[in-house]
């Protein structure tokens, strides 16, 4: 098959550590043709949509590193594919985020012809925060607002500690705890939020959390779905001193055997995401609460692959084969 990866540059991904890396050896170990491209690489050329992309395939059985080192080797040879995307079988979009919108409504218009994961609509849709908004039996107390005082009422009189998330960062980035206790640094932190210097429609719209207190000694769990389906999941434990559970954070991870509550959570979002075609996707729990839903980029398959002994980018794979020879087929 013909598998094409659209993602940031090679050079910017750490090999061992990253699900994309996994998922292109696994293509590449199984003899398929793999091309990588940026989003600036798409197009259109008489009405029809066409990609630059590079031919990334290199001899198989070699150690992550060596692949690694080849497939970017491949880079600096003069040549550039210049192929239609219904030319190739399937597309992975893992650029990481913020999401490329531009490019998502390029490559809306051949969802029926190429199998992309995560589809278009469904990561428009589901790329902020908000998405959990679909959730709310399942979720904690959750407020979003861009008007400080009413933020700041929230929190008040919600009587303890909250988490502010900016809707559209990832990795971490911006999500502090705030306290009613503590009201001057409150006031001057959701007015940095929200940017509340500029008018009104022009502020940032923020996310306000309750803080579940079982993240500071037990951590969140991610957990991997494909097609709605556990495969693999991990305990992310926050470093000392600290509240953010993710890897880039300085987290550490632990091996984690799935619960009851766990396997609730994900058969009640599970219809919604297959529907959404959101096949790959991961989650974040903090004890029986649904705290996040990843589906730009989803991570976490070396590690949990290392504590389990496991191989998903295999399973991933087998899903990919399978949904993008039945949509050539026209079954």
């Amino acid at each position: 098959m013909r598998i094409a990866f659209l993602l940031d540059p090679l050079e910017s991904i750490e090999p061992n550590l990253e699900t994309t890396s996994w998922l292109m050896y696994e293509c590449n170990q199984r003899g398929h043709t793999v091309y990588f491209l940026e989003p600036h690489d798409i197009y259109v050329r008489g009405s029809r949509l066409v990609a630059r992309m590079r031919n990334i395939t290199v001899p198989p059985d070699q150690s992550m590193d060596a692949y690694w080192t080849n497939a970017i080797g491949c880079l600096k040879r003069e040549e550039l594919i210049f192929e239609e995307i219904t030319e190739i079988d399937a597309l992975f979009l893992r650029k990481d985020p913020p999401l490329d919108h531009q490019t998502m409504e390029f490559l809306a218009h051949v969802e029926d012809q190429v199998f992309i994961i995560n589809s278009t609509r469904g990561q428009m849709v589901a790329n902020s925060k908000l998405y959990l908004l679909n959730f709310p039996d399942i979720i904690p107390e959750t407020h979003i607002s861009r008007d400080p005082t009413r933020l700041r009422k929230i929190i008040e009189e919600f009587g303890g500690e909250m988490v502010v998330k900016p809707l559209s960062r990832s990795k971490g980035e911006g999500v502090i705890k705030v306290s009613s206790a503590d009201r001057d640094n409150l006031n001057s932190l959701i007015h940095y939020y929200v940017h509340s210097y500029l008018p009104y429609p022009q502020r940032e719209v923020i996310m306000v959390q309750e803080y579940l207190e079982e993240v500071r000694e037990r951590g969140d769990v991610r957990i991997m779905l494909l097609n709605g389906e556990i495969v693999g999941s991990m305990r992310r434990i926050p470093a000392e001193g600290d509240f953010r559970t993710n890897v880039h954070a300085g987290a550490s991870v632990a091996k984690h055997h799935i619960t009851g509550s766990d396997r609730r959570i994900c058969e009640t979002i599970r219809p919604r995401l297959v529907a959404d075609g959101l096949y790959f996707v991961g989650i974040d729990i903090i004890g029986d609460k649904l705290v996040e839903i990843n589906v730009v980029s989803p991570a976490g398959i070396p590690r949990i692959n290392r504590l389990d002994e496991v191989k998903i980018q295999a399973q991933v794979i087998d899903f990919v084969e399978d949904q993008a020879a039945l949509l050539k087929s026209g079954a």
